[in-house]
């Protein structure tokens, strides 16, 4: 059985060995079959991703040589012979990756997040908790980090990221909801110097922060990020953070404030 890991450096690994392939247009190819895996992927979409809508004459041959390469690497090296044997089989007009369940970390990421969406709507923060914690440790990195992206590839990262967040919000949510305001300060400060605007992630340490009974610290938090919308945007808070900043100077923050934050 062949895994494949996406979130982070590209690496497909046979449980013994590591057959990833090196050469980078052959990368390329593997991280457009996997993002689409179980899909048949048309052969203008790959030379549209290999050469950004201006392919050579010669595109659809080496293309095929590329997928050749591929199915060797997948193959531990050797010539995997004639016939679709193997996760990489050709089609009419294109070729597909067969991924099973379980195989590929983004899917598996992916069904961990949803599961635990699905536990924190049926009120069970502890269970959603265990399960992001899984899901969390899957991510090495912005996805197919050492491979290049062309279109498809870079809406696919794009929406990757977007579920990462996602992930990092229930995650908090859930924390929340069990009272572990105090437990992640530490982790809401990272998240805000890595998301500065992210005004979710910043409403949240003032939260935090209030609860913990750091106010002024809380208060900062806001002066901070009004500063810098204001410098880099041209914009005010939203208005649930200036509503979240009348609670604060009021001292009647809860955590049913997370209700008005955007996002």
């Amino acid at each position: 059985m062949l895994t494949w890991h996406t979130l982070g450096p590209l690496r497909v690994s046979d449980g013994a060995r590591d057959v990833t392939p090196t050469a980078p247009k052959v990368r390329q190819v593997l991280a457009v079959l996997l993002a689409r895996r179980n899909h048949v992927v048309p052969l203008s979409a790959l030379t549209t991703e290999l050469w950004s809508g201006h392919p050579p004459r010669s595109a659809t041959a080496t293309v095929q040589t590329y997928a050749y390469q591929l199915r060797k690497a997948l193959h531990g090296g050797e010539d995997p012979g004639p016939g679709e044997t193997g996760p990489l089989v050709t089609r009419a007009h294109g070729y597909l990756l067969r991924v099973a369940p379980g195989e590929c970390d983004a899917e598996e990421f992916a069904l961990l997040t949803g599961r635990a969406r699905s536990a924190l709507a049926d009120d069970d923060p502890a269970g959603a908790l265990a399960l992001l914690d899984r899901a969390l440790p899957l991510w090495h990195g912005p996805p197919f980090t050492d491979v290049a992206h062309g279109p498809a590839l870079r809406g696919h990262v794009q929406r990757l990221e977007e579920l990462h967040l996602r992930a990092e919000e229930l995650r908090i949510t859930a924390g929340f909801r069990l009272g572990r305001h105090r437990e992640l300060v530490g982790e809401l400060k990272e998240l805000t110097c890595t998301h500065p605007l992210h005004e979710w992630f910043q409403g949240t340490l003032i939260i935090a922060l209030e609860r913990c009974g750091r106010r002024s610290e809380a208060l900062e938090v806001y002066q901070r990020l009004s500063a810098r919308l204001r410098e880099e945007l041209g914009l005010d808070p939203s208005p649930g953070l200036q509503r979240l900043r009348q609670h604060v100077l009021t001292d009647r923050v809860s955590t049913a404030d997370l209700d008005l934050l955007p996002g």
